[in-house]
């Protein structure tokens, strides 16, 4: 590969992870499954697992490379705050895709939480979303959020239960 072409491989890997350098924003990757159905009504749910039951209704991906342990002290502390609104956009590839580009997804939705002074966000296996107020967790990433993974689009729940590789982007905005 010569220079110029490594140099636009590296350009495009940037773009990929749009807006990740920003300490408030982290991205995390995995893939679906094909025991996605996504029917729960309270949470959402991705995990580091390489496996996922029948049961795990909530569970939107597995193989994640990252849990809350990874994000920033920055994130995490951003999370704290009780008026923090917190935005969790899942892209979703094509099933047969090895990647999923977040400019440019097959699909995509977006729930918003907020944020609470008892988020820890310390896991090092699974991140939670949840639709309650529930925080003692080292897993919960949000709380009061305007859906769960029951709210998710179908067809984008589809791509994953067909194995859809998915990035999924939480944006911290503090309250001022």
């Amino acid at each position: 590969m010569s220079d110029a072409e490594s140099a636009d491989s590296n350009d495009a890997e940037s773009e990929d992870d749009t807006d990740t350098d920003d300490a408030l924003v982290e991205v995390v990757r995995a893939v679906g499954h094909e025991h996605v159905t996504a029917e729960h009504a309270s949470t959402v749910e991705l995990t580091t697992d390489d496996w996922l039951t029948p049961a795990g209704d909530c569970i939107v991906g597995v193989e994640a490379d990252r849990a809350p342990r990874d994000f920033s002290a920055e994130f995490r502390e951003a999370c704290q705050g009780a008026a923090a609104a917190i935005t969790a956009t899942f892209a979703v590839g094509e099933p047969d895709a090895d990647t999923v580009d977040l400019a440019d997804p097959a699909h995509v939705d977006e729930i918003v939480g907020r944020g609470d002074p008892d988020l820890t966000l310390l896991d090092d296996r699974s991140m939670v979303g949840r639709t309650s107020g529930y925080t003692d967790d080292e897993r919960t990433i949000f709380v009061d959020g305007d859906g769960a993974a029951a709210d998710l689009d179908r067809d984008l729940v589809d791509a994953l239960a067909a194995g859809a590789p998915m990035a999924l982007r939480l944006e911290v905005e503090p309250a001022e």
